[in-house]
């Protein structure tokens, strides 16, 4: 077991305890969160086994029909692992919790998961720099569709300027939606004391990023994957940008659900309706004066 799958294991194993460390101290809740935890930790302990039983047992010119199939197909492999992980042990498991949050926990390793899974596949091939850049951004960023991971290990070529414009592009995402949820969270807290104190809510966010943009948490998402993306391009991979574009269609499908949420909302529906006319959706962007003015007229 190499060093960053030790330290896959030691990350999972800290994100499943945080469910014993939630703050209630009650007896009965930390039991049910003890239980989780361990859920949680055991869960992808079948897969984990299979694959190092693979990479012990598997040679070139191993005869098992199994090995081989694994040797050969590791994109199909992976997808194996995520059905039988994800699809069929965590729907058993929701069924008898009558609930599907711990999935969550999955999003948070199973990038960092699959990359370390496609270093260490016997047919990876790759530039060790490459591979430790995404690997770390990964590490930093792990929410997502993971298929560049595989163009990153499967291409040894050296490391060129694009690179490091797609590492760049990376990099702002994660600042960007790192400010952009901060900003959020501030201004929820500030409304929930309003609430406490009897006072009107603000009806809207619009400092800092939201300023200029809707929804610039989901910008700075999306920005991570479509860095990802300029990774694989660059080594020829380009097909996999339909990873990236599927987590794009599904994102803007959340945005609409949350825009109908808002305007169900009375107290901000009409200045949630300007917020719409003037501010740019997701890209950032100056907001569109001549409308703000017309509605200020009104």
């Amino acid at each position: 077991m190499n060093l960053g799958f030790s330290l896959w294991v030691v990350k999972w194993v800290l994100v499943c305890l945080l469910c014993v460390s939630l703050h209630d101290s009650d007896q009965k809740k930390m039991g049910r969160n003890l239980t989780n935890a361990v859920i949680g930790i055991l869960v992808p302990l079948p897969s984990i086994l299979f694959y190092l039983s693979f990479l012990n047992h598997f040679d070139r010119n191993s005869t098992s029909p199994l090995w081989s199939w694994c040797f050969h197909h590791p994109l199909l492999l992976a997808n194996l692992f995520f059905f039988f992980n994800v699809n069929v042990l965590f729907w058993v498991i929701s069924h008898f919790q009558s609930s599907h949050w711990m999935i969550d926990l999955y999003w948070t390793v199973i990038p960092v998961l699959l990359a370390h899974y496609y270093a260490t596949h016997p047919l990876a091939q790759y530039n060790s720099w490459r591979s430790i850049i995404v690997i770390l951004l990964t590490w930093v960023f792990s929410i997502g569709v993971c298929l560049p991971l595989y163009a990153v290990h499967v291409v040894d070529k050296p490391l060129n300027v694009w690179h490091f414009v797609a590492a760049a592009v990376c990099l702002c995402g994660i600042v960007i939606a790192y400010f952009a949820d901060t900003q959020l969270h501030d201004f929820v807290t500030r409304n929930q004391k309003l609430k406490e104190l009897g006072k009107p809510l603000a009806a809207n966010l619009e400092r800092g990023l939201w300023q200029y943009s809707r929804h610039p948490n989901y910008f700075g998402e999306q920005l991570w994957w479509w860095g990802l993306v300029l990774f694989a391009g660059n080594l020829g991979h380009g097909w996999t940008f339909i990873g990236s574009l599927i987590n794009s269609m599904c994102l803007v499908y959340v945005t609409v659900l949350v825009e109908q949420r808002m305007l169900k909302q009375d107290y901000r529906a009409e200045a949630y309706r300007i917020y719409q006319k003037t501010t740019s959706a997701w890209i950032p962007w100056f907001k569109s004066s001549a409308i703000a003015v017309k509605n200020k007229s009104t």
